[in-house]
């Protein structure tokens, strides 16, 4: 496939993994990492439903595959469940096995199991964290054993990408998806952790909450239908040129960062900052004394307290 753009973006003779590849977001995250040169794993099981349910399949992986392969890259498929441990290990060795390296991993598979909390059963809040946090993990644990590994055997820094996609619904909840928004917090934990224990190593992790129209969110953007001419501003094309970006070399330096990313929108989230901090006059706090101090503050600020604000009880 065609370069694009300059040696700093350029990712040729590299190899990158792409996880849920076969539709929507990582089908053109794929594709733009293939255009960028290079070599592409294409992840998908294959369930023909949002909710993980259905019988999996090879076709979407292979379609994938062959649409860059057809492009003048290359690719291969693969089609297991990156929610299971020795599944995971497996694509991360079929991309050193078949292509003898691996440089770039983006993490995006993921189901959606929405029900109300005090309607949700054990299953639904289990898949759900499954196939999203530990499916992020357990592909995150084998590409880094290997960057480690590369790097104590070079003896210097690694070209490792990790590109984690998270949700703006950890931020601001979502109430019909209390197991979602929970693996997509839990998912920013993992990319900040990760990001501290393997930068050393030369390996970036960094988390992106795209919004866009895919399968999974048909029922989200439902009222905001596409324009009948020009490019739909929550086409999923916006958002893969920001792998693109995180996967190349010129971002060597964005390590631990939360983006959101929209129709030719980027922004960097900043960390929870304190909003307001109330001293104890004693030892610490009564009761009454919070009472006193909580209760007319939230009173005057409930209107615009936002979720990503943090309310700080610190002595002193």
């Amino acid at each position: 496939m065609a370069l694009e753009g300059s040696s700093t973006v350029s990712l040729e003779g590299r190899t990158a993994v792409v996880t849920g590849a076969g539709r929507g977001l990582g089908r053109v995250e794929a594709l733009q990492l293939a255009r960028a040169g290079a070599r592409v794993v294409v992840n998908d099981y294959g369930q023909p439903g949002r909710g993980g349910d259905g019988e999996p399949s090879a076709a979407p992986a292979e379609q994938v595959a062959e649409e860059i392969r057809a492009a003048g890259g290359e690719a291969v498929a693969h089609h297991g469940d990156v929610s299971d441990f020795a599944q995971a290990q497996a694509l991360v060795r079929l991309a050193l096995e078949t292509y003898g390296s691996l440089d770039v991993l983006v993490n995006n598979a993921g189901i959606l199991r929405d029900r109300m909390v005090f309607s949700m059963s054990e299953e639904e809040w289990d898949s759900v964290i499954k196939v999203h946090l530990k499916g992020h993990f357990n592909t995150t644990r084998f590409a880094a054993a290997h960057w480690r590994e590369e790097s104590k055997r070079t003896g210097g820094p690694v070209h490792g990408r990790i590109v984690n996609t998270s949700s703006e619904a950890f931020v601001a909840g979502s109430p019909g998806q209390p197991n979602y928004a929970a693996a997509k917090g839990g998912i920013v934990g993992l990319t900040t952790s990760s990001a501290g224990a393997l930068g050393k190593y030369g390996v970036t992790v960094n988390a992106i909450c795209p919004r866009a129209r895919t399968r999974m969110t048909e029922d989200v953007f439902q009222g905001f239908e596409a324009p009948p001419e020009g490019l739909d501003p929550l086409a999923p094309e916006h958002v893969a040129p920001l792998v693109g970006y995180l996967a190349s070399p010129a971002a060597a330096k964005v390590n631990g960062q939360v983006f959101v990313v929209h129709g030719g929108m980027v922004a960097v989230l900043e960390r929870p900052a304190v909003a307001a901090q109330f001293a104890s006059e004693g030892e610490t706090f009564s009761v009454e004394e919070l009472d006193a101090g909580l209760t007319p503050w939230f009173a005057e600020h409930s209107g615009n307290f936002a979720a990503t604000e943090i309310l700080a009880l610190k002595k002193g």
